[in-house]
Parts: C-alpha cells; structure tokens; sequence
C-alpha cells in the first residue's frame, strides 16, 4: 500500500474545545468529515490529502493518516503486531523515525513503555530486512509513528504534521503567558468579525491575536513560516505535490483595502516585540501598534467593529484583587467608547468576568493549557436598547 495514494481514515486532532473551528476549516478546504468529537474531526483520504491540511489548518494539532487497527491486551500485543508490519515500505533506509502515543491500558503506567515497544518492533523488523538498526529518538524532525491504544483496541498512524500545527511559527519571541496560535485563530473565528471591519486588540501582549486576524483576514496560512514536515520523510514522498500546495499558499493572499488592525498595551517592551513577531508573520504594516493604557486605544467610530481583550485571570488573591478595577474599567470603557461594536473578552477567572459590568450575549467554551475559559460576547450598542431596537 503507497499511503501517498491509497485513502484511509485521517483524524485530525486539535486542543480540547476547539473542533467546531477545525471542522469549519476543513469544510472550507473541500474535504468531507466524517465525525466530529471533541478533539478534532475524523475524515478519508490519502496522505497527499494530508500535505494539503497540513498547510492550511490554523486550529489542528496533528494529521494523522491510519495504517492499522488491532486489537492489544497488553504491550506484547503491540509489539507482535507491528513487528509484521513492512516497514520497510515506509521508512527510508538511513532516515530517522519517532514515536508518539495516546495510551490509556490497564497494563500500561507510563506511555513511554508502549512507545519503546513500537520502537522495538520497528526497529527489529527494519534489522531483519535491511541488517541495519535505523536511527530513531524523541525529536520529531523526520518521520513520525502514532499509537492509539485504549483498552484492548489499538490504532497505529502515520503522524503527517511531526511538530505541533498548533504553533504557527512565526512567533519569535513569546512574551508572557502567550496563548496559542491555534487558540487565538479558533477564538477570532469565534466571533462575529468579517474580515474587513476594524479589530482593536488593547493588552496585545506579543500580538498573537492580532497577527492572526491580519493573517485570517488576508487568507495568509501556516504553511507559509514552515518547511518541515513528517510526511517529508517516507517514502513515496512527492515534493512535487507539496511544492504545489505551498506555491497556492502565496497565490491565495488577498488584499483587504481600508482594514484597520488596532493592538494596544501599556508596555513598550511587549509592543516592541509584538511589532517583531508581525514582521517575522508578514503582517506588519496592516497593524497599527501603539504603547499606551488599554483605556487610551483608539476605536474607529461610526463602522462596526470587534473589539477583542485577553485580560491578565489573577492566579493569587493580591491580584485578583488588582484586576477587580481593571475589569471594571475594561466594562466602562467598552460602555463609553465601544458603541455599535460586539465586545470579546477571553477570562479563566469568571469571578472577575462579572466585574465587567455588562451582560454577556455569548459564552463560548475553550481551555488554554489547563485552565476552563469562556470567551463572552457583548454586544455594545450606540445609544439605548430601545434607540437600537428602533433603528
């Protein structure tokens, strides 16, 4: 079986409330899901169809093309299955290959083991065939192998993407606490934004969001800040088919006339550095970057617009108790400058969410790292209700 050309099951995966954004994105590239759950989406397809996702998503994880299913009591099981796998048709002689898992068995305490015996298994079988042992370790630089294996079923995969899709690539200098490329895309699709009105990020940080709206709104993808892949590595591997989805990655990239792009913060340091990461995203002369109190930001009047914040969530008392005002301040200002804009505010604290003053329209649910966020709605009205009502 050539996996460049023979379809199987793909599953991509992505962070934990993030596949109704995944599943948008896949649609809008052509492609027919299968399934949907809650950490990607599953769908059928050859490993060329991989190399076309692996480019374009902005919310995946990991590309995974199935090459097997078995079942495994244990890690003997695993190892006896794969070791009459032929490898040999995969794996480049002289490459390199890793292995990753997703493991939950009742005999197994530490994934690592079930990795090593992928490994063993791999590795015996390529020695057998070739009287060679390749070279193997934990970066994933160059082929990657997946196991899935719950309970007694197992699921062996070709990892396309090797490194996560979900750092986008561009980012040079992270800052504090940043938040995912991946999430930040999910978070923006999330919202009532079209891509063409103003989106006025205050408290930028290293300007994530707002290089991925600049990036959303001109169609720039991904693959553009990178040029490893996983799917590199087998054999069978065309460079032929990746170079024409790359040369697309140029050709797609709109212009968006009048777009305005607002990021804020009080610190010149995370502004000069955002500044850096949007040149390093190509994106630097459609954002306006300014020093200043998040309260100072301009807000284009007279157009709807978004208006997006990701507040510091306060982890000990003394600045929970801090952040109380700056909540506050965050409600009063959309209150008194933000009319006829949807107002976004991404908390993991949603005690100091209802500082804010205002009644939130949407909650939607994400997690960054292991904290439960919400991302809450406003819809910012010029005037009264009943004025708005009216018109």
């Amino acid at each position: 079986m050539n996996p460049f050309s023979s379809p199987s099951t793909i599953i991509i995966t992505c962070p934990k409330r993030l596949s109704p954004y995944l599943e948008q994105e896949v649609k809008e590239l052509g492609s027919d899901i299968k399934e949907t759950f809650i950490t990607g989406v599953r769908l059928y397809g050859t490993v060329n169809d991989c190399i076309k996702l692996n480019l374009n998503l902005r919310c995946a994880s990991q590309v995974l093309y199935s090459l097997k299913q078995f079942t495994a009591d244990d890690a003997d099981g695993i190892y006896s299955n794969l070791v009459a796998y032929p490898w040999e048709d995969l794996l480049p002689e002289n490459g390199y290959f890793s292995i990753t898992s997703n493991v939950n068995n009742p005999t197994i305490n530490n994934s690592m083991f079930a990795n090593l015996r992928v490994k063993d298994a791999i590795v015996d079988r390529l020695r057998d065939k070739r009287g060679a042992r390749p070279s193997t370790g934990s970066e994933l630089s160059g082929a990657v192998i997946h196991l899935f294996w719950k309970n007694d079923r197992a699921e062996i995969f070709i990892d396309t993407s090797g490194d996560s899709l979900g750092r986008h690539g561009y980012r040079k200098i992270p800052g504090q606490a940043p938040m995912l490329e991946a999430l930040a895309s999910a978070t923006i699709l999330a919202t009532q934004w079209d891509r063409r009105s103003p989106f006025i990020n205050p408290m930028c940080g290293s300007g994530t969001l707002a290089i991925e709206a600049a990036m959303i709104a001109t169609n720039r993808r991904p693959g553009l800040f990178r040029t490893n892949y996983a799917f590199m590595h087998l054999n069978g591997y065309d460079e032929n088919v990746y170079f024409k989805e790359d040369a697309l990655l140029e050709s797609q990239i709109t212009e968006v006339p009048g777009l305005r792009i607002i990021a804020t913060d009080y610190s010149a340091r995370a502004v000069e550095n955002a500044k850096k990461n949007a040149v390093a995203a190509g994106v630097a002369s459609l954002i306006e970057f300014a020093v200043c109190d998040f309260a100072k930001t301009e807000v284009p009047q007279g157009v709807p617009g978004v208006f997006f914040v990701n507040p510091e969530y306060g982890e000990r008392l003394g600045e929970v108790k801090e952040l109380e005002e700056t909540y506050a301040r965050i409600g009063d200002f959309m209150k008194q400058q933000c009319g006829g804009y949807h107002g976004y505010i991404f908390t993991g604290n949603m005690e100091l969410a209802k500082k804010i003053g205002l009644k939130a329209k949407r909650r939607i649910e994400f997690y960054t790292s292991k904290i439960d966020c919400r991302l809450l709605e406003y819809e910012l009205y010029s005037g009264s209700r009943e004025r708005k009502a009216a018109e």
